[in-house]
């Protein structure tokens, strides 16, 4: 199990709020676009927009940066994370922005638990703590009479499946290899899959329409690396409490790109998930002050 410093703490939780910042531009954009095109190729352009953005960042330093000795646990990551963009798109045509990332916002609690249980990280009382803080958030957001538990509310469920697992070996293989080498096989696999799918069901990109696919496909690509870069770093039950933070960012897309304001219990459930990912953040600080003998 590997330790890390409060430093380093601080530095990764920053990379994963970044992180999630991109990604909740990137389901606001694919919202956008999923009510014009066709799902497959918008996850398609995410995949595609992914690898082309490692290929020409590492340029002649590809086949050295790529280089694996965990070719299956590449594999179980990259069709995790494809099923975590698809299911997580196709629920975007059902139901709102903020809806879907409620409801996948159970993933913090399937990383903790599975951290434990799979990665042998330690379940501190804050730990535990801050998710069952930040799901009573959720569930604040998420309450009776929402009207978002319909049979579409299964896929962003199933994403959050999906998604805990993509973190989990996120961490497993980013503490061992380079960054780059889980961006590349994951946007690769993830553009055979979604580019022997696509001529089914193709529809022409106007011209004008061609820089919001590019965009997209570069948030996914920052999304990653930062992701990527703090799960190498942080063990995953503590980053966990911050994967709430895609319900605040989705709040606040949906109000800047679809006019949708958030009432009064959403705001509050916001407000629980953001303190709870604080207290976390204080504690795990303090532990090292704390363990530390006196001089």
């Amino acid at each position: 199990m590997i330790k890390t410093t409060a430093a380093a703490t601080s530095k990764g939780i920053l990379f994963l709020a970044f992180a999630i910042f991109c990604f909740t531009a990137m389901d606001a954009l694919a919202k956008h676009l999923v009510a014009i095109y066709p799902t497959i190729e918008v996850v398609w352009a995410r995949n595609v927009g992914q690898l082309g953005f490692v290929l020409i960042y590492l340029g002649p330093r590809l086949k050295q940066a790529v280089k694996t000795k965990l070719p299956g646990w590449h594999f179980l990551r990259s069709l995790t994370q494809l099923g975590a963009t698809a299911f997580f798109f196709v629920s975007l045509n059902y139901i709102g922005l903020a809806e879907a990332t409620a409801l996948a916002d159970i993933n913090p609690i399937l990383i903790t638990l599975g951290a434990a249980l799979f990665l042998g990280e330690k379940m501190s009382p804050a730990r535990i703590v801050g998710v069952a803080v930040a799901a009573i958030g959720a569930v604040i957001v998420i309450r009776p009479g929402l009207g978002v538990f319909s049979a579409a509310a299964v896929l962003p469920l199933i994403c959050a499946a999906s998604y805990a697992g993509n973190m989990l070996l996120t961490r497993h293989v980013g503490s061992q290899e380079s960054p780059w080498a889980a961006m590349f096989y994951a946007a690769a696999f993830g553009s055979i899959v979604t580019s022997a799918i696509l001529p089914f069901s193709w529809q022409a990109i106007p011209l004008n329409d061609l820089p919001l696919f590019v965009v997209l496909g570069g948030l996914g690509a920052i999304a990653q690396l930062f992701t990527i870069r703090a799960y190498s770093t942080v063990q995953a039950a503590v980053l966990a409490p911050f994967g709430y933070l895609d319900m605040v960012f989705a709040i606040f897309w949906s109000i800047a790109a679809f006019g949708s304001w958030p009432d009064h219990f959403t705001l509050l459930g916001a407000l629980v998930i953001a303190m709870a990912g604080l207290y976390v953040w204080r504690q795990e600080r303090m532990a090292p002050a704390a363990a530390s003998p006196a001089l």
